[in-house]
């Protein structure tokens, strides 16, 4: 692909106005951040690809860290089309250098914003005396003997592991980022810096502090260059321009950069930790942003009841309560391990009072009829636990949520491939195919349009809701498709389906 004539490289962003920023989502949770952004943050310019959402909010670090279908989130610096792919590596490491570290008075003002944004906390994530990082000039003896310890650590074999997973979680991390290994030659400190780097430094020099890049390409690019390659090529650019010290291990700011066939992005992630990697859940289950994804659908109001009737560790119960602390919330489960599990992330949690538990089968819950608003769960199809004998026991499972569940209530479930089709051929009439549509049924997205990812389509259709309520009747009859939505758990595929019960359960 050519590149164009003239480069918009910066992203468009005033430090005295709305931040811009970018957040990794899992493969089918684009759409959910994209509605939870404008939604949470009244965020504007919002703009999805595959993997991330691209958005503008006037918003302080508390409430960006309040953002749950995301997986990292990160302060945007440059946003630009593929970069042009040559046989010439020296060419090409320059084209890459020069978008990341041109204009440096812009990096100074993104750099400002950062520091402005970090003001009341520290490198640790945690409340820290103002002005955590303790920029200072550094002089150039201090500057050697920091290349020479630098050298020196990064001998050793160095991992960063930015998304600690928990045993038992399947973590759905679109941004696997190798780190890039800059070994700090001996005699890089003394090298004699040009014109242009003195009139960097000099606009720099109060901005002295550690810095790592963590580098991912993909596409046409990583068949020339490699991470390790251009990582090391844009840090040590960034040390002769900013004067600033590599360090791998404890840094003060990370630079991501990421180039593949579909943009070239710059950026630097606003935390530690990704915000998938919840505080409050001791044991995790089910990866946390699709737990959230699956309670944002289920209309949950103040006062209601929601019942997880599969509800393992209780994680699905946690996100909704966590975000609705309004409704009433009870989990069942067959495995005594299971509820022990849930028990203490609830207590982690701190919601004994929001959430009841108890034992049942699903297929025999000692429950009213019609009572519950709401039923949220994720079948079990993994390979720890899974269902066995699926055609057999799914039209029980079915037929127990729509007797319990109130006229005009909602299921969500989560489902395997194998068990999507059985679940269609339970509840999609004859001569109606299965519902490819991944359609949103609430009212606040009722005419809005989703992008297409990775070729899934995720269109928001008008007027779906009415066209599934038109379908004639089958067993599960009172039962209507209200959306489905293709969601990735790693190496797992599955679907989200909603429905939402239009009349009394009829005698089976």
């Amino acid at each position: 692909r050519k590149a164009p004539a003239s480069r918009p490289g910066r992203a468009e962003m005033s430090p005295c106005g709305p931040g811009r920023y970018f957040c990794t989502a899992g493969r089918g949770l684009e759409p959910f951040l994209a509605r939870e952004v404008r939604a949470r943050l009244g965020a504007t310019e919002v703009d999805c690809v595959s993997g991330k959402v691209f958005f503008s909010a006037a918003a302080g670090l508390g409430e960006l860290r309040k953002l749950r279908s995301g997986e990292r989130l990160f302060l945007l610096l440059k946003k630009h089309s593929p970069l042009a792919v040559s046989g010439n590596k020296g060419k090409m490491l320059h084209e890459i250098k020069s978008l990341v570290i041109e204009e440096p008075k812009y990096w100074l003002d993104i750099i400002s914003i950062w520091r402005n944004l970090h003001g009341y906390e520290g490198k640790k994530g945690d409340v820290a005396p103002e002005n955590p990082l303790a920029l200072k000039r550094k002089s150039k003896e201090e500057t050697n003997t920091a290349s020479k310890r630098q050298k020196t650590d990064q001998e050793r074999e160095v991992v960063s592991e930015e998304c600690q997973v928990e045993a038992g979680e399947r973590c759905v991390v679109p941004e696997r980022i190798s780190d890039w290994e800059c070994r700090t030659e001996s005699n890089t400190s003394s090298e004699g810096p040009s014109k242009d780097s003195r009139e960097n430094h000099t606009a720099n020099e109060q901005l002295s502090f550690s810095f790592r890049v963590s580098c991912r390409c993909s596409g046409a690019i990583s068949k020339i260059l490699t991470s390790q390659e251009i990582g090391r090529a844009i840090g040590i650019a960034l040390m002769k321009q900013c004067g600033w010290r590599a360090d791998l291990r404890d840094p003060d700011l990370e630079i991501f950069v990421h180039l593949n066939d579909i943009h070239s992005v710059v950026g630097i992630p606003l935390f530690r930790l990704p915000l998938a990697n919840r505080d409050y859940i001791k044991t995790a289950g089910l990866r946390s942003t699709v737990a959230w994804a699956m309670a944002s659908l289920a209309e949950i109001r103040a006062g209601a009841f929601v019942l997880d009737p599969m509800c393992g560790l209780g994680t699905i119960l946690l996100e909704a309560a966590k975000e609705w602390p309004e409704a009433c919330y009870w989990g069942a489960d067959i495995s005594d391990s299971q509820l022990e599990g849930a028990d203490v992330n609830i207590r982690t949690a701190g919601l004994m009072n929001k959430i009841e538990l108890f034992k049942a089968s699903v297929q025999a819950l000692p429950l009213p009829s019609e009572s519950f608003d709401t039923v949220i769960s994720d079948i079990p199809f993994g390979k720890k636990f899974k269902i066995t004998n699926d055609s057999q026991l799914l039209p029980d499972i079915l037929q127990e949520m729509e007797r319990v569940i109130r006229v005009g209530g909602t299921i969500v479930l989560l489902l395997s491939q194998d068990l999507r089709k059985c679940m269609d051929g339970l509840t999609t009439c004859a001569g109606n195919d299965s519902p490819e549509v991944i359609a949103d049924g609430t009212s606040e997205t009722a005419t809005a349009k989703a992008p297409s990812v990775d070729g899934n389509p995720s269109s928001v259709a008008d007027d779906v809701g009415e066209s599934f309520r038109s379908s004639r009747q089958t067993r599960f009859g009172s039962l209507v498709p209200d959306g489905v939505y293709g969601v990735s758990l790693g190496k797992t595929e599955a679907f989200i389906y909603k429905y939402r019960k239009i009349s009394a359960a009829r005698s089976q």
